[in-house]
Formats: structure tokens, sequence, C-alpha cells
């Protein structure tokens, strides 16, 4: 007899039979189990904790907890003892004595390097483009009877700087400049003057002052004036610095002097030169906080210099230096060695004649082996001058520094391995008197720092990096001043004139 369903489905009764056992039920026909191995008891609870996470579908929110406990567990029990040496982290070694040594063979075999001096802008330099133009009216300025001291201190591009502007400032003023050797104290002086000042500034602000008081000062002055400023402005500016600057005699006359003997020594090269500007003086290193490989006495060195020039800066509680933080984002100075094999690798081989300007380089007898061995005709001023001819310069930095600024003027290519107010300037001035074009080196040191880092890079590789920092180094040949730029390193338009085509033909021909 059938038993039915006393619950009614979809509103209708239907016969329904009993479920008759499952034949798995019976003790007989169950299927055998395997004994497990006793669970220990983290095994439990990691078991419990992932079964838990997954059910409730939140594993990707615990996945970074993890992760990072994971980390710190292993880096708890791992040991750094035994790490190899190829595994340092980058920068963090001077490897360049070690990959100079390595690539040296390749280096004095490898003949594919001759006359790059003459070939390094056939493709990209066409003289003639831009010619040196400054309109030297200063008609419809307005006028004042006054007088604007200005004090020109600092460095030597410093006060070349300081000087520009005031100048742009007193001719836009129609003011007299006076830039005496003494200070005065109880004159006017704004405060508010700020970095960058626009000229409107000025003639709201400092020409009404300048004619109540008869007497201004501005101070310092490298930096108070605008780059953006209106063209009779930067034609004033232009007007300083490229044609009522000069040197003095004696400083003229000496610079001039070894440029012709540079010249003579270049004979091989019908008498051109490339100059490196270098910034490995003991004082540049210690503020760079780079580390070299001069061990503990150059970290005696570099400590008391720091000490001498800047007193606790670098010691004051709570200050983390990272040296090899430092190289990779390409901040640590270049040294000799550096310069060298850079060099080497663009094209330029023994016979290359090179002026290094420089300062007294530390531990110079060390450092400039190498690069001395890459470029035996190698010259700096002490080489090329008599200990007589320097004597009156010799404890003056910038009167020093404008002889090597005379001397990199006028050679064929310049090399700038640092930033700074020297190089700024020669840029511009090269600039001024090369058709617009720089003739300038300025490689990517971040680059740089990663390729002296790699210990099994070859001389191919090495060599093909370094023409390709090369080829973008002028790349863009002609640049045209943005309003940000400064006029002193790129002076078209301000201080130059679009030649016509009659003249850029004649020039083109001529090459």
């Amino acid at each position: 007899m059938q038993a039915y369903n006393r619950v009614p489905s979809s509103g209708h009764t239907s016969p329904s039979a009993a479920p008759s056992s499952p034949r798995s039920r019976s003790p007989r026909l169950r299927p055998k189990r395997f004994p497990r191995a006793p669970k220990t008891l983290p095994q439990r609870l990691s078991f419990l904790f992932l079964s838990i996470l997954l059910r409730r579908q939140r594993i990707l929110l615990f996945a970074p907890l993890i992760y990072i406990s994971a980390m710190l567990f292993y880096i708890g029990t791992a040991s750094f003892h035994n790490v190899p040496p190829h595994r340092y982290a980058p920068g963090s070694i001077y490897r360049s004595p070690q990959l100079y040594a390595r690539l040296r063979p390749e280096m004095e075999s490898d003949n594919s390097t001759a006359d790059a001096i003459s070939t390094i802008w056939k493709n990209s330099y066409k003289g003639g483009e831009w010619r040196p133009c400054i309109n030297k009216s200063l008609r419809g300025l307005p006028e004042s009877n006054g007088y604007i001291y200005i004090e020109a201190n600092g460095g030597l591009n410093q006060q070349r700087a300081s000087i520009c502007n005031a100048v742009a400032v007193a001719g836009y003023l129609n003011a007299i400049l006076v830039i005496p050797h003494f200070h005065f104290h109880s004159i006017w002086r704004d405060p508010r003057i700020k970095a960058w000042s626009s000229i409107q500034y000025y003639r709201d602000t400092v020409l009404p002052k300048l004619l109540e008081e008869k007497i201004i000062r501005i101070s310092p002055f490298a930096n108070r004036l605008s780059f953006d400023a209106p063209p009779a402005v930067q034609r004033l500016r232009c007007l300083a610095n490229y044609e009522a600057l000069r040197f003095s005699n004696p400083i003229l006359s000496l610079g001039q002097t070894l440029v012709a003997r540079m010249k003579d020594r270049s004979a091989n090269n019908s008498g051109k030169y490339i100059s490196v500007h270098l910034r490995f003086e003991e004082d540049m290193v210690a503020f760079s906080c780079c580390i070299y490989d001069g061990g503990g006495k150059e970290r005696g060195d570099m400590d008391a210099a720091r000490e001498r020039g800047w007193r606790g800066k670098f010691t004051k509680r709570g200050k983390v230096i990272h040296p090899g933080a430092i190289r990779i984002n390409g901040k640590c100075p270049l040294t000799p060695l550096e310069v060298g094999l850079m060099l080497r690798g663009m094209g330029f081989d023994k016979s290359t004649s090179i002026y290094l300007a420089s300062g007294k380089i530390y531990d110079s007898e060390r450092h400039m082996k190498p690069i001395l061995e890459m470029f035996p005709l190698l010259q700096t001023k002490e080489m090329l001058a008599s200990p007589e001819e320097l004597a009156p310069f010799q404890n003056y930095s910038s009167r020093m520094a404008a002889i090597d600024y005379t001397v990199c003027l006028h050679s064929e290519v310049f090399v700038t391995t640092q930033g700074g107010n020297f190089p700024h300037f020669l840029l511009g001035h090269r600039r001024f008197l090369y058709g617009g074009h720089s003739r300038t080196i300025r490689p990517d040191k971040r680059k740089l720092a990663l390729l002296y880092d790699n210990p099994n890079i070859g001389w191919k590789s090495f060599k093909r990096q370094m023409l390709n920092i090369r080829a973008h180094s002028d790349s863009k040949g002609i640049e045209i001043k943005r309003p940000s730029d400064s006029v002193y390193s790129v002076p078209c338009p301000g201080c130059m004139c679009r030649s016509n085509k009659t003249e850029v033909s004649k020039s083109s021909s001529a090459m």
C-alpha cells in the first residue's frame, strides 16, 4: 500500500512513493577510508583561518597583510652575511676603476675613433642661421636722475649676472648705475624685492623711490630681475653681457695666450681642441656627500671639509644621507676617470687635445692618472702657463676662472660635467658666437651612473651608449628662448637676429 504526501504541491495532491534506503547507507557497502595523518595545531589553525576567509570571500582584503607578514618573517630569518658581491644595490659602490681596468684592452685596440672632433656636428651644425644683433637704442625710456647701488658679490658669473641685470634695469629706468667697492648702510633698500621680480615692479615701486631718495641699494642682484622681460630690457642685458663687459687686460692677455698655445698643441687636428669643465674640487665632493674609493682617508677629508664649510649642516639630528641614491640620481660630480671613459666612448682618441678647466682637483695625483693615460695631450692652465705668468692670479679664484672661461669659449667643443653659473653663461656665449649652436656636450648623468655601475657591459655596448648620449647633447640645434629660460644661456632671439636666405646659402656652400 502506497503512502500519500499530505503536503499539497501547487494546489494538487499527487501520490509520492516513500524513498527507499540508499545502498551506501549499509555498513557492508560503505567505501573504505584510509587513515589520515594527524594535523598539528598550526596546520589546524591555518586551515581554519583560510576556510573562514574563503567562505566569506574576503581573502583579497587580507592578501596584502599576509604577504607583508610573510616577507617580514623571511627577512627576520634570512642571513645576508654571504650575499655575493654582484648583488650590491645600484650606485652603492664606486665601480668606475674596475670598469676602466676591464675595458681598457678593448679601448686601446679600437681604431674606429678617427677624427671625431671634426665630425661631431657634421650633420646638425650649419653656421650662419643666426647672427649677433643687438639694438643699442635707448630712446623712449622713462627719465630719472638717481643712483642705483648694486652689490656684485659672489663668483665670476654671479658678478656678471648682477652687472648685466643692473645695466638692464638702470638703462630701462634711465638712471645712473654705480657699483662701488664699499657698502652703504644708510640708503634705502626694499626688502620686498624677491627673486625674478618683473620689470613692472621696478617701474612702479623702485623708480618712484629712486626719484625720492636719489640713491637706492639692491643687494644681491644676480637673480632679482625676471627673464621674462620686454625686448628692450633683454637687448640691454645682451649689450652688457656680450659687448660691454670685458675682462681686464692682464686676464684677457693671458687667456688669449693660452688659447694660442692650445691651438699650437692641436696642430694634428687643424688647431681644434675640446674643453672640459670639471668640478671635482674637495669642497664640491664634500658637499655632494658622494663616496668614491678613497677609504678612510677620503671619509676623514670629506668630514673635515663639511665641518669647515657648513658647520654641522650634514650632521644635524635626523639628517639621513644615501650616497647610492645620490649617484643614481646623477648628482655626484664626475671624476677625471669617468670623464675620460665618457670621451673615449664618444669617439675621441689619444690624439685629441683637451683643455681641462678646473680648480684644485681633490687627490689629483691618484684621480688624474687614468685620464692622462687615455688623453696624453690633456692640458690645464697650470701646464700651459709658467708659475710666473699665473702668479698675479693665483690667490684669486674669480680671476683664475676668467682665464678658464676664455680658453673654453674658443674651443671647438665644450663639455660640461656639472651644473652651475660657469657652464650656464658659457653655453649662451658660445651660442652667441657660433650662429645659435652651443657645440656643447651635456651628458645624461643618470644614464652614466647606471653604465659605470654595470659590471657586465662590454666596450662595444658601452661605446654605443656613449655615442647615443653625444648625439642627443646638441640634437636640438638652435634653441629659441622660452619665457622661463635664461637669456644668458639661450640668447636667441633676444640677442640675435635671423640671417637672410642669401647669407645662409653662402655659409652652407662655404662649409
